[in-house]
């Protein structure tokens, strides 16, 4: 329970962040699947050392729960990005609801990889895995 309160933590932060200047992107002309790929990559730079030494209190192997971090968040831009372009381009819905919803998803999506691959027990011990 604390994993998920502290997670929530640094994400209600830094999404909160992301999200302001992913609308500011998009007020000022940048394309919604641009703004978001942008806003992606920072939040998800910021959230690896929040996550991995404070909501997860992660002690194994930082290189290899940086790698696992990467994937993690490659498979959650991409369900951002597939979100995005169904909801938005396909459906016609409009994208800063869109995309406040994909935050929510992508989020826990992610927590879920985070405490089970990313940061997991079984990746703590002697740098296995």
């Amino acid at each position: 329970m604390r994993q998920i309160i502290r997670y929530g933590v640094v994400g209600l932060a830094s999404n909160l962040i992301i999200y302001m200047a992913y609308l500011l992107m998009t007020r000022l002309g940048v394309g919604p699947k641009l703004a978001m790929s942008i806003t992606y990559l920072s939040g998800a730079l910021i959230g690896y050392f929040g996550n991995r030494q404070w909501a997860f209190a992660h002690r194994g192997n930082a290189w290899r729960a940086a790698m696992r971090y990467a994937l993690a968040h490659s498979m959650g831009y991409l369900l951002n990005f597939l979100i995005l372009l169904l909801l938005v381009d396909h459906l016609g819905y409009a994208q800063q609801w869109v995309q406040a919803l994909a935050i929510i998803i992508v989020a826990g999506f992610l927590f879920i990889v985070f405490k089970f691959f990313v940061f997991g027990e079984k990746f703590n011990h002697c740098g296995t895995a």
